[in-house]
C-alpha cells in the first residue's frame, strides 16, 4: 500500500491525482497505524515549516514517519516534505523538524526574488534510479523561499542554481526528497514518481 501522508498540506491531493494518473492504488492518511502497515509511503508539502509540524505532532505521525524511515520502508517526499526532514528549520525563528538528516533550512539570501517560483533545472549530482531516463538540466517545477542545506554532502543528488546553487533533490538509502513539485512538471514530473514507485517494488493492479 502507498501511504500519502495528509497533515493538513495544500498539494496533497496534486500529489494523489499523479499518483491515479500513473494507476497506482494509494491512501491518503492522517493515522499513525496506516503509516505503520504501507509499504510505500510520500509525504507532501506546502507552506509554513511550524504549522507542518505542529500538526504532525497533533496527529502522533512523528514517530511513525521516522520509525518508518528507519525500517527502510521507501520514503518520498515534495517540496516541505523535504525541508521536514532536516534537524531546523529557520523559517518563523527556529522550528525544530523531523531531524531524520541532519541540516537547516535556511531562507534564500537577501536581494533574490522570493519566492522562488517556476520552472528551473536540476542538475544531476550523481546517478541515481530516480533519474532513471531523465536526462540531466531538466526543468522541474518550484515554489519555495527556504532551501535545504544538509550536513550530509553524499545525500543531495541534484541541485538547482538560484542566485546560490541549493540541494533540489535528496538521497540516502530508502529515502528521497526533492524541493521542486513533480506533480506539476509535467511528464518528467510523472517520470519521476514512476520511477520512485518502481524501485519502492510498487505494482499497478
Amino acid at each position: 500500500m502507498i501511504a500519502v501522508v495528509d497533515y493538513g498540506a495544500g498539494n496533497v491531493h496534486s500529489v494523489t491525482n499523479a499518483l491515479a494518473f500513473l494507476g497506482y492504488r494509494h491512501h491518503i492518511t492522517s493515522r499513525p497505524d496506516d503509516l505503520l502497515d504501507a509499504d510505500t509511503i510520500l509525504l507532501p508539502g506546502v507552506g509554513n515549516a511550524t504549522d507542518a509540524m505542529e500538526s504532525l505532532i497533533r496527529l502522533s505521525l512523528v514517530q511513525p514517519i521516522k520509525q518508518c524511515i528507519a525500517a527502510g520502508k521507501p520514503f518520498l517526499g515534495v517540496c516541505l516534505g523535504l525541508q521536514l526532514l532536516l534537524s531546523v528549520s529557520e523559517e518563523g525563528g527556529r522550528q525544530v523538524c523531523l531531524d531524520v538528516i541532519r541540516g537547516t533550512v535556511r531562507r534564500f539570501p537577501p536581494g533574490l526574488k522570493v519566492p522562488h517560483m517556476g520552472w528551473n533545472q536540476v542538475k544531476q549530482s550523481r546517478n541515481h534510479p530516480v533519474f532513471a531516463g531523465i536526462p540531466d538540466n531538466t526543468n522541474f517545477y518550484f515554489v519555495h523561499s527556504y532551501v535545504a542545506v544538509p550536513e550530509e554532502n553524499g545525500a543531495v543528488i541534484g541541485t538547482t542554481d538560484y542566485g546560490i546553487s541549493f540541494c533540489s533533490v535528496l538521497a540516502r538509502g530508502n529515502l528521497v526528497a526533492m524541493q521542486f513539485h513533480p506533480e506539476k512538471s509535467g511528464a518528467w514530473g510523472l517520470r519521476l514518481y514512476e520511477n520512485f514507485l518502481k524501485a519502492a517494488g510498487e505494482k499497478k493492479p
